[in-house]
């Protein structure tokens, strides 16, 4: 779910001025303009769908990466191989947004030609939602599919240490002439930023998203920020994830697991991997056929009976497209510590007054 608590009283700022903002400060951390504002449109796009765990957020945590940690902001990715529509991408530690972007334009290119292509990423950073991605395919036409590795943050079935990742997928759907279906989930209860986000607000985090240190469930964001997130499905999402990371990982020189990093020391810069699949759906069925299939499946879906407590049957990614269309309109909800973290790294950035004036009107 893409909701978040006390949302109704925070400040919120148009999405072109936001854009503008963010893109100017990592132009200010030696990024190219076409590379900052690449950057931001990722994190600006989360903020509209809902993801604010992968918005603005981001952005403190970024410039650390560009200015102290060693992600090389002026990087450009390289194709290694290519076979038929099988492609190794090395994204040269660039920000994980530019090489992920250019992987899914070869993989969307790749399965134009090929029928079918998967791009093996590696030389990566933390690359912001998936669904990014995949909706860039889906809008061609094609079916998108996109999965990360992940800083450990749950422990293996049966276990209490901190070595299997997040993992997030998405996998996107052309609608034709319906809304594309999308969904974009990492295989732990919620992820680490969702956390980060109920701890800037003082709220509480729902029961059954993690553990303290201990391995006891906790309410508590702090704790759990700590502590440990609790799997999807139990076993089965610790398998999925499992498989998600390896699938990111082994088909190239991408570290898998506590190689790429941890909660304490950060991630190691340049260390992630993900992987970009497409599916022409041409080279199976004829779009007329498609388009009257996946048709069918959502009249079907959407004439459910509805259940006590809701309003409606939500597709998959139904909830976003209203809150980007809502945000799209009135702004993009911004809590007060996230202007606050903005204000400061425009400071730092000695970036232009009327810039950060925009953050305090």
């Amino acid at each position: 779910m893409a909701y978040y608590p006390g949302e109704k009283s925070e400040k919120r700022i148009d999405h072109n001025t936001l854009k503008s903002l963010v893109t100017s400060i990592f132009k200010k951390c030696d990024m190219s303009h076409n590379h900052a504002k690449t950057v931001s449109e990722s994190l600006i796009n989360a903020d509209l769908r809902g993801i604010h765990s992968h918005g603005i957020i981001r952005v403190p945590e970024y410039v650390k990466k560009l200015r102290e940690d060693g992600v090389n902001p002026k990087s450009n990715p390289v194709i290694i191989s290519k076979f038929g529509g099988a492609i190794r991408v090395n994204g040269k530690n660039s920000m994980g947004q530019i090489g992920s972007k250019f992987s899914m334009m070869e993989a969307i290119k790749a399965a134009n030609k090929n029928g079918i292509s998967f791009v093996s990423l590696e030389g990566s950073n933390h690359c912001g939602t998936l669904d990014w991605y995949t909706l860039m395919a889906s809008k061609k036409n094609l079916i998108g599919i996109a999965g990360t590795n992940a800083l450990p943050t749950m422990a293996p079935w049966g276990g209490k240490d901190k070595i299997v990742g997040l993992n997030p997928i998405s996998i996107s759907f052309p609608g034709i002439k319906n809304h594309d279906l999308v969904i974009d989930t990492a295989l732990g209860q919620t992820s680490h930023g969702k956390i980060r986000i109920y701890s800037q607000k003082n709220e509480k985090i729902p029961d059954g998203w993690a553990f303290n240190s201990n391995g006891l469930p906790t309410i508590d964001p702090n704790e759990a920020i700590n502590g440990l997130i609790q799997p999807i499905g139990g076993f089965k999402g610790i398998g999925l994830a499992m498989m998600v990371g390896m699938l990111s990982t082994l088909l190239s020189n991408a570290q898998y697991g506590n190689n790429s990093g941890n909660m304490i020391d950060g991630a190691k810069p340049g260390a992630d991997g993900q992987f970009f699949i497409t599916i022409n759906i041409n080279a199976f069925i004829d779009l007329e056929t498609y388009e009257s299939k996946i048709s069918t499946i959502i009249k079907e879906f959407k004439a459910s009976s509805i259940a006590d407590g809701f309003k409606q049957v939500y597709l998959p990614g139904e909830i976003e497209n209203e809150l980007m269309n809502k945000n799209l309109e009135s702004g993009i909800p911004i809590n007060d510590k996230s202007i606050k973290d903005l204000k400061s790294i425009m400071e730092q950035l000695n970036l232009k007054p009327s810039l950060i004036a925009t953050l305090i009107n």
